[in-house]
């Protein structure tokens, strides 16, 4: 419970094995015959008056010891023989073998078998926090079947090549990531994204491996290999987290280094001090003391709850569809005063979509009719927005089509010659139209009907339903907020009017992107990035918390964040942030609480107040504690 170097790490996996494998009666017998021993000993004496003889007393005594306290004795023995006798297994020892040197046979016995209750209670915490994580994420099956010379094959998912169809029935996982070969499914996506509403994709759409078939059985065609899925990336990044250390982890750790030493020391002017100026001197009594102080001095609680709430944090996250990739990320972000994100794919959806129809007749719907008979036959993204506009079949059908490559298209619709593209299409013909037109914002599409120009269609990436709100938020919680984009200055501004953010830039490179947020760094602000495209990598990285929308997002971008928001939603930004204050107050709750009770009881401990007994109550029911506090964060909602 109070150091987790490699050692003791490995022995409470096994530990954490064998519960895993046999009921906990069973893997804790040692434990509860140890603390049946004691309590049977405590109630003869203090409840029944029974004085059982020395020798009979020493050899209970001695077995509830050694069943209880032989790992902690290993340990510290493993450690003295490397020279290291300044760890809190050397200090547990040295306290309860010099109670027992002192005739405080339970009380010795009582440190153990308390001290191991509580290591019982922090391994699994610890196991059901690391559990919580990795169950959300590790859900890739062990079987896929695939399609294989007409016939299907159950095989092992790793065995699948880039371009084979596999089948996914309905109620089933997808086990790896593809395009939608079926023309429609329905899918949840909760394990990725913290979503609980299905997700409807189309044929071509990405598919990724976690999401369940909710319908009828679904064929999809593979475009990563297994280990090269996102599933596969995003657990392979929660392994990695739960590795780094935060900062307050790793300052828990060197403080311990410095705090067990100086324990020692004051421990021992607690017994030899007193000779100076105490005329009764009693050895036994300031001995008694001095072990007091030992046992209540282990920073258990510390070096226990600060890890477990860091675990608890990142899975709370987890569930929340955003993946911490450290503990340190955690603390982070809840510094951060600057919010910088990119446009497309993050404040916007990526999707284009109609915003006007004019038409010079002042027939929108016929102009619209005749648009989709002609842009039907484009993949291009504007194309495919005009012709899923108020969804429905045309009633008009394109003939004679002839794409004229960087102007738009010609054809004939219901019997008339029609043009639709760029005004270079309308130049090339001689057809006149409003000179304004040039200076709209958005992406424009112009149409001419029998050589004459009949109107157009304006088409703009759509915001993101819930980012004004956020804008919002983060407004309210102090944030600065800018946004960088690549796309043309003019669309940007709309965008940042409409959602209100403090500044905005458009027409930027990667390395301009790079140089406004190096100089919101150079200002002393404390910022966070969030983007999705190859082209943000190098300013995520640059970031004080690199965060990538990691649903659509760039594989680059994702790897270089420090954050990943698996449903490209910008409110689990504030989501993130929140769950990092979350997890920075309980982890200081945890650190203050037991420094308050533990200086108070080593003063009392120091002046002859409090006994063995007090030190353990105390020590173990701090760490109890702090475990406790530490898996609130569990059950957290954001």
């Amino acid at each position: 419970m109070c150091e987790h170097n490699h050692e003791h790490s490995h022995t409470a996996q096994e530990h954490s094995h064998t519960m895993q494998e046999h009921p906990w009666w069973i893997s804790q017998c040692k434990l509860l015959i140890a603390l049946f021993i004691l309590l049977t000993l405590l109630l003869l004496k203090y409840a029944f008056k029974i004085n059982l003889p020395f020798g009979l007393l020493l050899v209970l005594n001695g077995i509830a010891y050694l069943l209880a306290g032989i790992p902690v004795i290993q340990m510290a023995f493993r450690k003295a023989s490397r020279g290291d006798f300044f760890n809190e297994f050397f200090l547990m020892t040295v306290a309860t073998l010099g109670a027992f040197a002192i005739g405080e046979f339970e009380e010795g016995v009582a440190v153990m078998v308390f001290y191991q209750i509580g290591e019982w209670f922090q391994d699994t915490a610890v196991d059901n926090a690391k559990k919580s994580i990795k169950s959300l994420l590790d859900i890739r099956p062990d079987k896929v079947t695939v399609l294989r010379g007409g016939q299907q094959q159950q095989v092992n998912p790793k065995t699948v090549a880039i371009g084979e169809t596999i089948l996914v029935k309905a109620g089933e996982k997808v086990a790896l990531d593809g395009k939608l070969a079926t023309e429609k499914a329905a899918f949840n996506t909760a394990a990725l994204t913290g979503e609980s509403k299905p997700d409807t994709k189309y044929a071509g759409d990405a598919v990724l491996a976690g999401m369940i078939n909710l319908e009828t059985v679904v064929e999809i065609d593979v475009s990563s290999a297994f280990e090269d899925s996102k599933l596969s990336k995003i657990l392979e990044m929660v392994q990695d987290a739960t590795a780094r250390k935060s900062k307050t982890q790793l300052f828990i750790s060197r403080f311990a280094k410095i705090y067990v030493p100086i324990i020692f020391g004051l421990a021992l002017l607690v017994l030899i001090a007193p000779l100076l100026f105490v005329d009764d001197y009693n050895f036994k009594d300031w001995f008694y003391r001095s072990l007091v102080f030992l046992v209540i001095s282990c920073p258990c609680a510390l070096v226990v709850s600060i890890p477990l709430g860091y675990f608890g944090g990142i899975g709370l996250a987890s569930r929340n569809g955003i993946l911490f990739k450290g503990g340190n990320f955690l603390d982070a972000i809840t510094t951060v005063d600057t919010i910088v994100m990119d446009k497309t794919g993050t404040l916007t959806a990526g999707v284009f979509e109609v915003r006007e129809v004019f038409a010079v007749n002042g027939n929108q719907e016929e102009l619209l009719n005749y648009a989709k008979a002609i842009e039907a036959h484009s993949t291009h993204p504007i194309a495919k927005a005009i012709v899923s506009y108020h969804p429905g079949k045309p009633a008009l059908q394109a003939e004679e089509i002839q794409e004229i490559a960087g102007h738009g298209l010609r054809a004939t619709v219901n019997g008339k010659l029609m043009l639709a593209g760029n005004s270079k299409l309308l130049d090339k013909f001689n057809i006149s139209y409003p000179a304004d037109l040039k200076q709209m914002v958005y992406s424009i599409v112009l149409f001419a009907i029998e050589g004459q120009y009949a109107g157009y269609i304006t088409v703009a990436d759509r915001n993101k339903p819930d980012a004004q709100e956020v804008i919002s938020a983060m407004h309210a919680q102090g944030l600065y907020t800018v946004m960088l984009s690549g796309d043309k200055t003019a669309v940007v501004n709309v965008v940042s009017k409409e959602l209100g953010l403090d500044k905005a830039y458009g027409d930027l490179l990667p390395e301009d992107k790079v140089s406004h947020v190096q100089q919101l760094i150079d200002q002393g602000r404390r910022v966070a990035f969030a983007g999705d495209g190859v082209n943000d990598a190098p300013v995520v990285a640059l970031a004080q918390v690199g965060i990538a929308m990691g649903g659509l997002g760039a594989d680059a971008t994702i790897e270089t964040a420090d954050v990943v928001i698996q449903n490209d939603e910008p409110r689990k930004i504030l989501s993130a942030i929140k769950i990092g204050k979350i997890t920075r107050s309980i982890v200081w709750q945890n650190v203050i609480l037991a420094m308050g009770i533990k200086i108070i009881v080593l003063i009392l401990g120091a002046g002859g107040i409090a006994t063995l007994w007090e030190a353990v109550i105390a020590d173990v029911g701090v760490a109890l504690l702090a475990i406790l506090n530490a898996i609130r964060i569990q059950h957290k909602t954001v």
